[in-house]
């Protein structure tokens, strides 16, 4: 059994010949019109050498044989080099319309990367209904703002909070996504989890969204949870994130709040890898309830019982902030198309989105001398009085 592989190639300029090449049907058909070896090569710009040691490969690889050698007679194809010309010829013919479209479509993706107006942003994000908006938002679409007037791609990669700033941090995207409660306390799960991974005047946080996170029940809300106590009916079955998700990381803070087990909720310790993945449990009969986001519930007539409001940022590194790329997503952020399509998706509003914003202000775990030396002209000179080093 042989398999057929399809490839593309980037030219310049169109081709003349069919919408997709072969280098051995090249091969097979100027044989078959030049009657010999040496004119095939000569025609193909080839040498004879080259041409004759492509054939016997292809012989040995197909185990049919393709030529016809006979000594004083033109050089011809054999029934099994005529039948694979037949066929690539009817294969051709009845797929043409098939090919041209997928050419077309190969042409217009790659035509993002010959266009100077156009930029790819390349995101790790902890999942996110709005996110997944904006990705369509940005398409080619005119805000009526002053906005760029290129396209902005939005390469997004769903993951945990914990993975997506640990991508950043490693050079593997751009722009990472992850979500917090509003000022989250030095000794939080929110800060042990994402104090590590940031870095005061190494990174810089963007508003994007606040959005309400809650439990998914099902529909009517028929085991009547209305709080986090709920969870330790006999019988509720939760199903939760994975560890590294953002909101594995609130529900963690959540019950420790509340002053609940974690080991006391039957089902905590599962995992699904979105809000999605939940909803489904939720509207499977697998599970009872489970935490996420209200659009998730509504896309499935689920029930919501809201918890918390929080707030989802974007981070990239200080370098990224004045890149091309970057500049176009914070226009389109601020603008009010995009805010106004913010605001449709339930659970959602806009909040300080596009702006740059103090990580020390919003997420308050670090503590730094008042002065430091990229401040010499703040440090004041240590005294004859004092034993300690100024500033």
């Amino acid at each position: 059994m042989h398999h057929v592989e399809l490839s593309y190639a980037l030219a310049s300029e169109r081709g003349t010949v069919g919408l997709i090449r072969n280098a051995l049907m090249d091969l097979l058909q100027a044989v078959r019109s030049s009657g010999s070896i040496s004119a095939a090569a000569k025609t193909l710009g080839l040498s004879y050498r080259h041409v004759w040691g492509e054939l016997k490969r292809w012989e040995q690889s197909l185990g049919q044989p393709l030529i016809v050698w006979e000594k004083g007679q033109p050089a011809r194809l054999s029934e099994f080099g005529d039948k694979l010309l037949w066929a690539e010829r009817q294969a051709q013919a009845r797929l043409s319309p098939q090919i041209e479209a997928l050419r077309v479509d190969l042409a217009r993706a790659f035509a993002v990367a010959f266009d100077d107006s156009a930029h790819v942003l390349t995101f790790y994000a902890s999942h996110d209904e709005a996110l997944a908006v904006l990705r369509e938002h940005t398409l080619g679409r005119a805000t009526g703002e002053a906005v760029a007037a290129g396209q902005l791609h939005l390469d997004i990669r769903f993951t945990g909070s914990v993975d997506a700033i640990q991508a950043l941090n490693q050079g593997r995207c751009v722009m990472a996504g992850f979500h917090a409660v509003g000022r989250p306390a030095a000794d939080s799960r929110a800060a042990e989890a994402y104090r590590p991974l940031l870095r005061p005047g190494q990174h810089k946080l963007i508003g994007f969204a606040r959005r309400t996170q809650g439990l998914i029940v099902r529909p009517g809300n028929p085991r009547g949870i209305v709080a986090l106590a709920d969870l330790l009916r006999p019988g509720m079955r939760f199903v939760n994130r994975a560890i590294g998700s953002g909101t594995r990381v609130l529900m963690d803070d959540l019950l420790r709040q509340a002053h609940i087990d974690p080991a006391a909720v039957h089902g905590y310790g599962s995992a699904e890898p979105s809000h999605d993945a939940v909803a489904q449990a939720v509207a499977s009969g697998s599970a009872d309830v489970g935490p996420g986001i209200e659009a998730a519930a509504q896309a499935r007539g689920l029930g919501f019982v809201p918890l918390v409001d929080e707030f989802y940022y974007l981070v990239c590194l200080r370098s990224a902030l004045g890149t091309p790329a970057v500049e176009q997503l914070l226009a389109v952020l601020h603008s009010a198309a995009w805010q106004d399509a913010l605001a449709s998706i339930p659970g959602y509003a806009p909040h300080e989105s596009g702006q740059v914003l103090s990580l020390k202000r919003v997420l308050p775990w670090w503590s730094f001398p008042a002065t430091s030396p990229d401040h010499s002209a703040q440090v004041r000179k240590p005294t004859k009085k004092s034993s300690r080093p100024g500033g």
